[in-house]
């Protein structure tokens, strides 16, 4: 079974950028190659605890293990030192990532209080957009009652294979993103 959003993708959204913006072929049209999803940890420095249960969280929301990030370098002022696990981060490719997006937007997002559309200036430049989410609550695989009013943020890369932020916009709208001004 294919993820519902690469459907759409394949029979409208990319026949209709092909029209839209005179791609000589399918294959010069802008796609989704993968989705990052990355949770740093702070507080893993004095309570690994608390890298653990942002593990099982990222797990729960991405459908797989995510990895451990360790501190490449030591920072004294944050009592950091180099090979401390300090953040977890998962990469989607695939039937996995669409999925995850499609709940995305439209789930998780709607479920943002006074939410009036993201912001359209997470772009690189090169082709990739990035969303910060400032708590992993929005989702419903997470418990918000279990956390005790400790929300952790997360950030969210779209990598493409768009050349330019304006393309990478349009794809990601065509996709179904709620930018704002639109």
């Amino acid at each position: 079974m294919s993820a519902r959003l690469k459907e759409t993708f394949v029979k409208e959204t990319a026949p209709r950028l092909m029209k839209e913006r005179q791609y000589a072929s399918v294959m010069a049209v802008p796609r989704l190659r993968k989705v990052v999803i990355n949770m740093g940890v702070g507080e893993a420095t004095q309570n690994i605890k608390v890298l653990d249960a942002a593990m099982e969280d990222l797990g729960k929301i991405a459908g797989q293990r995510p990895a451990i990030r360790r501190a490449r370098k030591s920072i004294a002022a944050f009592r950091l030192r180099a090979g401390m696990p300090i953040a977890a981060t998962v990469t989607l490719r695939g039937d996995r990532m669409y999925e995850f997006v499609d709940r995305l937007i439209s789930i998780a997002l709607p479920r943002i209080r006074d939410f009036r559309g993201i912001s359209g200036r997470g772009g690189d430049g090169r082709g990739n957009y990035t969303l910060g989410l400032k708590e992993q609550s929005i989702f419903p695989e997470i418990d918000a009652s279990r956390h005790g009013g400790a929300e952790q943020g997360m950030d969210i890369t779209f990598v493409t294979t768009a050349r330019n932020d304006q393309e990478t916009r349009e794809l990601l709208a065509q996709m179904g993103m709620p930018f704002a001004g639109r």
